[in-house]
C-alpha cells in the first residue's frame, strides 16, 4: 500500500503545473535606460539605464513653495511595480513677480549613486503662469517598471519653472528613497492551484498514513486461529440405506455379558466337557 502512494505522490508531482517563479534582475552601471518618447501622464518606460553627467545645479527660487502629495498610493516610500501612481503637486508664489511653471521630470535611479538613471518616467509640459500670490496644483502620474520590484529606489521628482525677468530655477519636489513591492492582487491563479495541490498532498499523507497505522495494528493484535479437527460424529452418519431390521438392531442397547469368576468358567468347561 505504501508503495503504491508513493508511486501516486511521484506522478502527481510530475503532472500538475506547481512552478514559483523567483525573478531578480541585477542592474549593472554600465547598461543604458533610454527615456521613453511616449506622451501622456502614464509612461511605459523601456527597461534600460541610461547614465548622465551631473548638470550644473538649478537651485529654487525663494518665492516659490512647492509641496507633494501621494493619492496612489497612500504610501509614498512603498510603490507598486506595473501600476500606475498618481501625484499632486503644488506651487505656492510668494514673490512680487511672476511665475511661468514648465515642465516635471521623475526618475528612478540607483539610492547610492544618484548619478545613475535606471528608469526616466515621461516629462510632463505645463505652461503655466502663475501671478504673484497664486497657488496652482498639477497633476502627474507614473508607472515604475514590473523588473524592479522588491528593490530599493532612488525616486527623484522635480519642477522646472522661471520668472518674468527669464531666471530658470528647479524645484526638488521629491527626492528620497522608496521600495518598489510587488502589487497585492488578492489570490491568482497560480498560487490558488499550489494552495490545491498542497492540501492535495497533504490528505494523502494522511490516508496513506491510516492505512499503514491500520494494517500494522491488525497484524499485530489479531492472533491466527488454530484449526481443530472433528471426528465423525454419530449424528451426521446416514442410517437410510439400512433395512429396517438392522435399524431396530442397533437402536437397542447392548447388553453386557455377566461378568464371570473364575469358578464359574471352570464349573461351565466342565459342564462341556462332560456332555461331549
Amino acid at each position: 500500500m505504501s508503495r503504491i502512494l508513493r508511486n501516486f505522490i511521484i506522478l502527481l508531482l510530475l503532472v500538475m503545473p506547481t512552478t514559483v517563479l523567483f525573478f531578480e534582475q541585477a542592474l549593472s552601471p554600465n547598461e543604458i535606460l533610454s527615456e521613453d518618447s511616449n506622451s501622456g501622464p502614464f509612461p511605459s518606460s523601456k527597461h534600460t539605464i541610461k547614465t548622465e553627467e551631473e548638470q550644473a545645479t538649478i537651485k529654487p527660487s525663494p518665492d516659490a513653495d512647492t509641496f507633494i502629495l501621494f493619492t496612489k498610493p497612500n504610501n509614498p516610500l512603498e510603490l507598486p511595480a506595473g501600476k500606475p501612481v498618481r501625484i499632486l503637486i503644488g506651487f505656492t508664489n510668494k514673490g512680487n513677480l511672476d511665475f511661468f511653471v514648465d515642465t516635471l521630470e521623475a526618475s528612478l535611479r540607483y539610492p547610492q549613486d544618484y548619478s545613475y538613471f535606471l528608469q526616466n518616467f515621461t516629462s510632463v509640459t505645463y505652461n503655466t503662469v502663475i501671478q504673484p500670490h497664486r497657488q496652482a496644483t498639477f497633476e502627474y502620474g507614473f508607472v515604475p517598471s514590473e523588473a524592479f520590484s522588491a528593490r530599493p529606489f532612488g525616486l527623484t521628482i522635480s519642477l522646472s519653472y522661471k520668472d518674468s525677468e527669464g531666471t530658470v530655477f528647479q524645484s526638488s519636489v521629491f527626492n528620497e528613497t522608496i521600495q518598489v513591492v510587488e502589487p497585492d492582487e488578492g489570490l491568482d491563479g497560480e498560487t490558488f492551484f499550489l494552495y490545491i495541490f498542497l492540501v492535495a498532498i497533504v490528505i494523502l499523507l494522511l490516508v496513506g498514513a491510516h492505512q499503514i497505522v491500520t494494517s500494522f495494528g491488525r497484524k499485530h493484535l489479531t492472533k491466527p486461529r488454530q484449526t481443530v479437527e472433528l471426528g465423525t460424529q454419530n449424528s451426521d452418519v446416514d442410517y437410510d440405506w439400512l433395512p429396517k431390521e438392522t435399524l431396530q438392531g442397533l437402536n437397542k442397547s447392548p447388553r453386557r455379558s455377566p461378568k464371570q469368576s473364575p469358578r464359574q468358567r471352570r464349573n461351565l468347561r466342565s459342564k462341556g466337557a462332560g456332555e461331549e
